[in-house]
């Protein structure tokens, strides 16, 4: 299994807040009904920095009105593998939220851990376990880990 882990984020509301918040998938849609504001498309270009360039936002936006929420899962077409799905298996309050991967062709889950750090804010770390071949692991490893990053900071960065 290759695991590939985030940096520690600090989240500007505390733990269970953060939880509650996550807990529940549909909280996410309002990542869709921002995507029309110039600011948050901004935003998104300052927190990913050098690894997404201004031209892929327009995929990218394209990607995030396509995602399906329900309460314990979030499902994404990912051309050609058809709709994969993100569903949350194990519920830990306030500290943890364990997902699996379904509609692969392999293995996969994805944890995130959320400690208390003061009052008003926690720390989040996201972390992915996939069964990757040594093939799979040198093709998609980089992306995957950019991915996990990615993923820390857009959940840091929500509304709580």
């Amino acid at each position: 299994m290759a695991e590939y882990k985030s940096e520690v984020k600090t989240v500007y509301a505390n733990q269970e807040c953060v939880f509650e918040k996550l807990a529940d998938l549909n909280n996410l849609s309002v990542i869709q009904e921002r995507l029309d504001d110039p600011n948050m498309k901004q935003a998104i270009l300052q927190q990913a920095g050098d690894k997404v360039k201004p031209e892929q936002m327009d995929e990218i936006v394209e990607r995030l009105r396509s995602l399906r929420f329900d309460t314990d899962s979030v499902t994404a077409n990912a051309a050609p593998l058809g709709d994969v799905t993100l569903r949350i298996i194990e519920r830990e309050a306030p500290k943890c939220l364990k997902f699996e991967l379904q509609g692969v062709p392999m293995q996969a889950n994805l944890w995130i851990q959320l400690l208390p750090a003061t009052e008003c804010q926690c720390a989040m770390r996201v972390t992915v376990r996939a069964d990757l071949n040594f093939f799979l692991k040198q093709m998609v490893g980089n992306k995957l880990q950019q991915g996990v990053d990615g993923l820390a900071q857009m959940l840091a960065s929500l509304p709580y």
